[in-house]
């Protein structure tokens, strides 16, 4: 079988583009793998190139180089087949819709899958007729802008199948209603560490993801200054990159300093090595707002971590057992957090015993198991063939029509909040 993924930019660190690297790598064991990355910023992936894996970048916007398409004029006018709605549109350029529909129309794939709302309309779009069209949602529906979810619902009929890494997520989608759409969930995959499993004897609680708000990594510290007066000798441990701005980890950082925990939590960047850091750690915590599924939560896990996450949309529920292989507390509970931490560091056995728990309740997310979903999905559509191509002239000038009411309306919300805002 031969599979394309379509990739916004293969070359930096996310975790859409490592869900995509491990399982790539899982089916090009036996399958004829590509990844087509839009846009080129770098010689090599930051995440390392997934092996027996063709990568195939189509806009290279790396100055020193001798294919640099940024004085290419096309790329300065603004796509037309990329959504406005998606929020990477400003990225893409009448040369990206031309690079993308070359890739997807010539023939060869049988299985072409998207990565993001904006890739899987050009999929819907522009894939060649013989190829099974897979939109995958990395995110939520729920996270999407009006525009966008109006997009989707015009745009996905037109896909074979859609995957969600939740079914809390399959379900909304249902909702929205998607006919002749195949929709399944199916997990993120986690490779087994390479590291040895965590002991669970250090005195440290590890979390990671980006420093961003929605991480609430805030209520995290807030929580840990309760745990550091009952357990002075415990450290928490943060890994993550922040924007370019660096704002909040500035914010952080004057949050540790302001509750006297300069000796108790450290923010430090991202690593590669993250599975050792885990290892020498005796509990994971996340203290997420929302989460559209909770990689590190899964690779805490896997690690033989028991994890403390706070039980929000969509993903910590599905992953953790309450009482088994973890803690889930309400999302803000910054006392909940505190005592879920606390009743784990005070109970030798018990963090044993769900870090064991954990380690093999994880299993369900090895790369073999969450391919081999994929795989049947694959072949079952394979089986039953393409579906429908293309809208009939009359439902695509809706679409435009109704589409230019709602940026209407967006672009006069946008004004009117500005002039509010003054």
């Amino acid at each position: 079988m031969r599979i394309s993924f379509l990739l916004h930019n293969a070359y930096t660190v996310g975790g859409t583009i490592r869900s995509t690297f491990n399982l790539a790598a899982a089916l090009a064991t036996h399958h004829e793998v590509e990844i087509i990355s839009v846009l080129r910023y770098r010689q090599t992936p930051a995440m390392g190139a997934p092996p027996q894996v063709r990568l195939t970048p189509l806009v290279d916007l790396r100055r020193n180089s001798a294919h640099y398409d940024g004085d290419d004029p096309r790329h300065a006018q603004p796509a037309r087949v990329f959504p406005r709605a998606d929020g990477r549109h400003r990225q893409y350029s009448r040369l990206t819709d031309e690079r993308i529909g070359l890739a997807l129309s010539r023939p060869g794939a049988d299985v072409i899958v998207g990565t993001r709302p904006g890739l899987n309309v050009h999929i819907a779009r522009q894939a060649h007729s013989a190829a099974i069209r897979v939109g995958q949602e990395h995110l939520t529906l729920s996270g999407h802008g009006w525009r966008m979810r109006h997009e989707i619902r015009h745009r996905y009929p037109l896909l074979d199948a859609l995957t969600t890494v939740t079914e809390a997520d399959a379900r909304a989608y249902q909702q929205l209603g998607l006919p002749g759409v195949r929709l399944q969930a199916i997990a993120n995959s986690v490779p087994a560490p390479a590291a040895r499993p965590a002991e669970r004897t250090g005195k440290t609680v590890i979390a990671a993801g980006r420093l961003i708000p929605v991480k609430r990594y805030d209520l995290l510290i807030k929580a840990f200054a309760g745990v550091v007066a009952s357990h002075p000798d415990w450290q928490l441990r943060i890994f993550g990159r922040g924007d370019t701005t660096g704002d909040e980890r500035n914010t952080l950082t004057a949050l540790i300093d302001s509750l006297g925990l300069s000796s108790h939590v450290f923010l430090n960047d991202h690593t590669g090595a993250l599975e050792t850091e885990m290892a020498k750690a005796s509990i994971a915590v996340s203290a997420s707002d929302r989460e559209s599924f909770g990689m590190t939560i899964a690779e805490a896990m896997r690690c033989g971590l028991p994890v403390v996450a706070t039980d929000c949309p969509h993903g910590p529920r599905e992953i953790i057992t309450d009482g088994v292989d973890g803690r889930l507390v309400r999302p803000g509970d910054t006392q909940g957090l505190t005592a879920a931490l606390c009743d784990l560091i005070r109970d030798d056995t018990l963090r044993r015993r769900m870090g064991e728990a954990a380690r093999h309740n994880s299993t369900r997310y090895a790369p073999d198991h969450i391919t081999g979903q994929h795989l049947n999905l694959y072949q079952e559509l394979l089986k039953r063939g393409p579906g429908r191509r293309s809208l009939s002239p009359l439902q695509e000038a809706a679409h435009r029509a109704r589409t230019a009411t709602i940026d209407t309306a967006h672009s006069l919300r946008s004004t009117a909040r500005r002039t509010w805002n003054r």
